[in-house]
């Protein structure tokens, strides 16, 4: 790989270390504050923070051709992803959520692949199948034959966050991964800060230290510096190279489970993270096919995802 490369993956294994503790802390936050102010409550404190970086940096406004993919990265990252995990958090362990958000990094590459004209190899597909049918074989096994309301919050989750990480990482190579972040936060303020205001209205803030702990997390690193780390990689290596990097994220969020939680691991779940990773892992050396956006005529291009 290249220095621009290296440079790139160092920048995302710094980003999923971040992300990797998101489940946990949440799962602290939502055991005692509501899951909804969880997941819009915080993207509201971090649009505060984004507003004084992008004031202190003097920054300009978005073009309109920017704003359509920030508010598609802001439905997916800023939304989606924190109201579905906090959904799942308040219904299942920590360790069962990182399990089923395994498939996260091949959902990425999937919609990379759709968005941006790439043509995914049948082997590529057949990955992402076998990867979704562990997922949800876990999903059953560990749900006693179906599905729980949490599993299928889980995986929306996972397309939410896939289609805002391809999305915003694209947009960070023209317009750099704090701005993309920052103006996504921002875009969505006015929106999540009536929603936040009434939910500790309604259902009340008063919670323990740790559980605001557990938030002061998720709104700061998760929801606002984890991201200034995972778009410029991103946009340094490139989506399907640093989205290899993704596959570390269950092991640490199992990790950060159980010490941050001190959720006990079964022999099931650390069975099913092995075989999610294997299948990723195989889902990313498939081949596929995008256009050139170096070059002028396009040329397709075929590159390892």
């Amino acid at each position: 790989m290249s220095a621009k490369e290296n440079q790139g993956m160092l920048l995302g294994v710094i980003g999923v270390a971040i992300f990797s503790l998101t489940l946990p802390f949440t799962r602290m936050a939502v055991a005692e504050l509501n899951p909804v102010f969880v997941a819009l409550g915080r993207a509201v404190v971090a649009a505060c923070c984004s507003a004084v970086l992008l004031w202190m940096q003097k920054t300009s406004l978005p073009t309109r051709e920017q704003i359509r993919p920030l508010l598609i990265t802001a439905s997916g990252v800023v939304l989606g992803f924190p109201l579905f995990t906090s959904v799942a958090m308040a219904y299942v362990p920590a360790a069962h959520g990182a399990i089923v958000l395994g498939i996260l990094p091949l959902a990425t590459a999937m919609f990379a692949a759709l968005r941006f004209d790439e043509s995914p190899s049948p082997g590529f597909w057949l990955m992402a199948v076998l990867g979704s049918v562990l997922v949800i074989a876990f999903a059953l096994i560990q749900g006693g034959g179906s599905f729980q309301l949490a599993d299928l919050a889980l995986l929306v989750a996972v397309l939410a966050a896939a289609m805002g990480y391809a999305e915003g990482g694209r947009l960070s190579q023209s317009m750099g991964g704090q701005q993309v972040i920052c103006w996504a936060l921002l875009l969505s303020l006015p929106v999540l800060l009536p929603i936040t205001v009434w939910l500790g209205w309604h259902y009340g803030i008063e919670a323990s230290v740790r559980a605001w702990a557990g938030f002061a997390y998720v709104s700061v690193f998760s929801m606002f510096i984890g991201f200034f780390f995972w778009y410029k990689a991103l946009a340094t290596g490139g989506i399907a190279r640093v989205g290899q990097v993704q596959l570390l994220q269950p092991f640490m969020s199992l990790l950060g489970a159980a010490l941050i939680l001190g959720e006990t691991l079964n022999t099931v779940e650390i069975l099913f993270a092995i075989a999610v990773l294997a299948v990723v892992a195989l889902g990313r050396r498939m081949n596929i096919k995008r256009p050139d956006t170096n070059s002028t005529d396009k040329v397709a291009k075929t590159v390892k995802a």
